[in-house]
């Protein structure tokens, strides 16, 4: 029996709505995070520095003058060095060099990570016992003592040398957690499937594998970061990579060795410490969003109510099992016989 026109005409036209409306849920509920969105303005505000900060300096950073050690004024947003130089200027120059370090740092990372790990989880074999001994010589290597000697070792070692040396130092445990999680996806359903339909092998990893992978990936791109930026200040406060170059860690050094805190300059390093804080901080969150987002565990933490039988509601949390019980009740006495004698 067919099914009346008018059904189908009603029905039809709602039909793409009520699907549309689920998908752009999904699409926006990532920014909808307040820990994701946080980080993400926060970071793009120091993204945004980092491009235009040169040209809206109001001093050149290494300009010197007669305002020697001046706390912070209308002319000196963050007051000046022992040489007279504008630390605002400082802070507003030296955003580039951070920003660029991290993100391409991170970009080298992750491509690494990405490129050695999945592969050596999906093609298994031989090809599998070469990558991962390649990533367990990396993974057991101190970055850090590493990326000092490359760049003590190199002279003049710029930003550019200075992230591709964080880069390709900085990949192997990105892999090892790809590596993992690939080894349990080759086997899925839809692998075989598309294995059994005559998928090529780097069709079935970019279609198939890659966009499960996409939140680890971007986690440990994040990570990344974070470890990047960390280091390039460490590198620059201990006076490694060159102090020609203006960066959050240049500043921290000439304040370290000046002994601005000694003589009460704490306008000197409190600005630098503090967008480090805040930027470490911004990329924290977009991890922490990262993970709400693909966990639903830890997306609906606090939200899931469950209601008790005497109608009080109980809110489910993360780490916390709540007892429901009934309520009390008095006990029932007791009555002994006794025998008559």
């Amino acid at each position: 029996m067919s099914a009346p026109t008018s059904t189908i005409t009603a029905v039809t036209p709602d039909g793409p709505e009520v699907a549309a409306a689920p998908a752009k849920r999904q699409r926006l509920r990532f920014v909808a995070n307040p820990k994701a969105a946080t980080g993400l303005i926060v970071l793009a505000f120091f993204s945004l520095i980092a491009i235009i900060g040169p040209w809206i300096a109001p001093f050149d950073p290494s300009q010197r003058s007669s305002d020697i050690l001046q706390g912070p004024s209308g002319k000196h947003w963050f007051g000046t060095t022992h040489l007279g130089q504008d630390i605002f200027s400082q802070m507003l120059v030296g955003t580039r060099g951070v920003m660029f370090v991290g993100l391409l740092a991170g970009i080298v990372a992750t491509a690494l990570s990405v490129l050695i790990g999945v592969s050596s989880g999906f093609l298994g074999g031989a090809a599998d016992e070469g990558l991962s001994a390649l990533s367990n010589v990396f993974l057991v290597i101190p970055a850090l003592p590493l990326i000092i000697i490359v760049a003590s070792t190199i002279p003049g070692a710029g930003d550019l040398m200075v992230a591709l040396v964080i880069g390709f130092t900085s990949w192997a445990w990105g892999a090892r957690v790809l590596r993992a999680q690939t080894l349990s996806l080759r086997r899925r359903d839809y692998v075989e499937a598309a294995r059994a339909t005559g998928e090529s092998t780097w069709r079935i990893i970019t279609a198939e594998i890659m966009p499960n992978l996409t939140a680890i990936i971007a986690s440990s791109f994040v990570g990344t970061v974070i470890f990047a930026i960390m280091s390039e200040i460490t590198l620059a406060f201990i006076g490694i990579s060159t102090i020609s170059e203006w960066n959050w860690g240049t500043i921290l050094f000439w304040a370290q060795s000046q002994q601005a805190l000694a003589q009460g300059a704490w306008w000197w390093f409190v600005p630098a410490g503090l967008a480090i804080a805040i930027l470490g901080t911004a990329l924290s969150l977009i991890n922490f969003g990262i993970d709400e987002f693909v966990s639903p565990r830890l997306r609906n933490a606090g939200h899931t109510k469950v209601k008790t039988n005497d109608g009080h509601s109980v809110r489910m949390r993360v780490g916390f099992t709540p007892v429901l019980g009934n309520k009390a009740v008095a006990p029932t006495p007791v009555v002994r016989k006794v025998d008559a004698a």
